[in-house]
């Protein structure tokens, strides 16, 4: 069985796979006759499905403690799709690229540990976990295109589950 170690969410790291969605401050601007700050992000969001419309849907994850075991995961190949955390203390994102048999590749897999107030925005196609919360369950709000086809989310059944655990071993 494998194990991945997740580590903090920042745009840096998770670059290959999308984008880190947060409210940076220093980037924000004064709206709504001054009670509010507004920062719009560098996310675009992706999308190939003529037919498609956008869909904003709330999700409520069930919480649980790491290590985290995993048994499936899932890809959208006409849409990018957004998760922002609005209640969830903490949650597990798992990515992984595509390999050569166009299923996700377990070897290059990435683990990352976001916060409330923090989300990501998955790059089309990106095979990933489901989105989970760690601790109590959390809300999100998810935001992608879909056109009602079964193209809009292809999953995979692992074999055997991968196990996302609490912290990096010790090195030797």
């Amino acid at each position: 069985m494998q194990t991945l170690f997740p580590k903090r969410l920042t745009p840096s790291a998770f670059s290959p796979f999308g984008e880190v969605l947060f409210f940076d401050p220093n980037r924000s601007r004064l709206v709504n006759d001054g009670r509010a700050l507004r920062f719009d992000t560098d996310t675009r969001f992706d999308h190939t499905s003529p037919d498609g419309e956008p869909v904003l849907a709330v999700y409520r994850a069930r919480g649980g403690p790491l290590p985290m075991r995993l048994v499936t995961f899932e890809r959208h190949p006409l849409s990018s799709q957004a998760f922002m955390a609005l209640s969830a203390e903490c949650f597990l994102i798992v990515v992984a690229p595509q390999d050569r048999a166009g299923l996700p590749d377990l070897d290059r897999a990435e683990a990352f540990v976001g916060h409330r107030g923090e989300g990501v925005n998955y790059a089309r196609n990106l095979w990933h976990a489901p989105i989970a919360a760690i601790g109590p369950d959390g809300d999100f709000l998810m935001f992608m295109w879909e056109s009602g086809s079964s193209g809009d989310c292809i999953l995979h059944h692992l074999h055997e589950p991968l196990v996302v655990g609490t912290s990096q071993p010790p090195a030797e």
